[in-house]
């Protein structure tokens, strides 16, 4: 496993990282046991970062994470969560629901700090809000050593164009934007880098569109994007080749992303990700599968307020 710096916090990130959001139940049905194990197998396969949130499987993630962690001493991994997102629809950035938060987060997770809080999911609330009590509020977190840094999420890149140059903190979390079939998150990285914000990609399977089967019928993405993705997929399959392996190979690659979350439940998943991510890529395979997925490059979709989603200049 190799092992990248996370901007300026000094932090050393595992090239592929644990998204914990499968445990929640969040994609299918999961046992917990065989999340439980997930996790320690993740770790054992060089995987030192994990990502939660209260938000995933309404708590039902952070739950099991944290007794997965009982049994690993807290110097063996690197933790985030969030703060912000608690439903589909249900969002609360005030400073006092961000400090409860945090308190429910390490009591669910069996910790006294986390490494990094995210707010989660921020394009769906006024700048205001985060302006003016939630950035504020993870200042105060980081005073009482409840946090060790800070950070955004959300999908929108336009969104951290637009209030990294307005707040202090010290990495972001950017999903669908670095994977075979977008590469767009490669334009933010002079505005991160002229700032030592640290970066964490998630979703290098575009929240499954890169694969045989059908997206979720929630999954928002344009039907060509959904037609294309799984043209490459079944390119791949016809070459006896899982497209996840190109995907997680082609993410996590790249010296400039620093880490690239995956999300399962499986312990042989997590396994066969990490040892994905030490092998050589098939250049010859990526080659085809980026020619099937240019008339789609680094086509997106809205999500949250619409100052957020304007073209990424």
């Amino acid at each position: 496993m190799k092992y990248r710096k996370l901007g300026n916090t000094g932090l050393e990130v595992s090239a592929l990282s644990f998204g914990a959001s499968s445990l929640g139940s969040v994609f299918r049905q999961t046992d917990d046991k065989d999340s439980i194990r997930t996790v320690h197998a993740a770790i054992d396969a060089g995987i030192n970062y994990i990502d939660v949130s209260p938000y995933y499987g309404l708590t039902k993630a952070e739950t099991v994470l944290g007794q997965a962690l009982l049994e690993i001493p807290r110097d063996r991994f690197l933790l985030s969560s969030k703060a912000g997102r608690y439903g589909e629809d249900t969002f609360d950035f005030s400073a006092k629901r961000i400090f409860s938060s945090v308190d429910e987060s390490l009591s669910r997770l069996h910790t006294d700090y986390l490494d990094v809080l995210f707010l989660h999911d921020i394009e769906f609330v006024p700048a205001e809000i985060i302006l003016e009590e939630a950035v504020p509020a993870m200042q105060k977190l980081k005073e009482q050593g409840k946090i060790r840094y800070s950070g955004i999420s959300g999908l929108p890149l336009p969104l951290f164009e637009k209030l990294l140059p307005q707040i202090e903190v010290d990495a972001i979390l950017s999903y669908c934007h670095y994977s075979l079939n977008d590469t767009s998150l490669l334009n933010l990285l002079p505005l991160l880098n002229s700032q030592g914000i640290g970066l964490v990609n998630a979703s290098p399977l575009s929240m499954g569109l890169l694969s045989t089967r059908e997206p979720a019928a929630w999954h928002p993405a344009p039907q060509e994007l959904k037609i294309a993705c799984r043209q490459a997929a079944e390119y791949c399959a016809d070459q006896g080749v899982d497209i996840a392996r190109l995907a997680v190979q082609y993410a996590t690659r790249d010296e400039r992303i620093p880490t690239t979350l995956v999300s399962t439940a499986s312990p042989d998943n997590i396994t066969k990700n990490a040892a994905w991510s030490d092998e050589p890529l098939d250049e010859e395979l990526l080659r085809v599968v980026l020619e099937i997925l240019a008339p789609v490059h680094n086509l997106t979709w809205a999500s949250g307020r619409p100052e957020y989603n304007g073209l990424f200049e």
